[in-house]
């Protein structure tokens, strides 16, 4: 039913702005003058201020230092980072285990004269990580099987119409 008043509606729509010719059916249908147009209210603006503007605080010489290391027994998860920097000096290393039980060690060091410059290496550390084994995850079957879907149902009514312009093209 709303499909069918959606339909309507937009044949009423299109008629009365004159793209297509109204069906015969339809020719009753009534069109409404628009609406009066109202001269607009004159507003009167606040005046400008100046606003100060604050500068972000600006460190020229940027200092920090900070580490982490990360031992997890459950997982076999093992490494470490600690970096520092002084300035546009960056240096720092980081370090984890690898699963064929190599350790791979990053040197590392970033500066605006020789850019970013990093030394790998692996240490062996004997036998390979592997992790504790869990219990697999059970899971249910479905409930209920998938219904049929729905049928659809045909248009109600096809509108066919003929350009204005047809007359000028045959």
């Amino acid at each position: 039913m709303f499909s069918q008043i959606v339909v309507i509606a937009a044949i009423a729509v299109a008629a009365n702005a004159g793209i297509i010719g109204a069906p015969a059916a339809y020719s009753s249908l009534a069109y409404s003058a628009p609406l009066a147009y109202s001269a607009p209210v004159a507003k009167v603006a606040a005046p400008l201020v100046a606003k100060t503007v604050v500068p972000e605080e600006y460190d020229p010489h940027p200092q920090y230092s900070y580490a982490y290391d990360i031992q997890d027994g459950l997982t076999g998860d093992n490494k470490q980072q600690q970096e520092s920097r002084d300035g546009d000096v960056v240096q720092g290393s980081y370090s984890l285990v690898e699963s064929d039980g190599t350790r791979r060690v990053v040197h590392y060091q970033a500066d605006p004269v020789n850019g970013f410059n990093a030394v790998v290496s692996k240490e062996p550390l004997g036998a390979p990580v592997v992790a504790k084994a869990v219990a697999p995850v059970a899971y249910a079957a479905p409930i209920a099987k998938v219904a049929a879907p729905l049928a659809y149902a045909s248009p109600v009514a096809k509108v066919a119409y003929s350009s204005p312009l047809a007359a000028y093209y045959h």
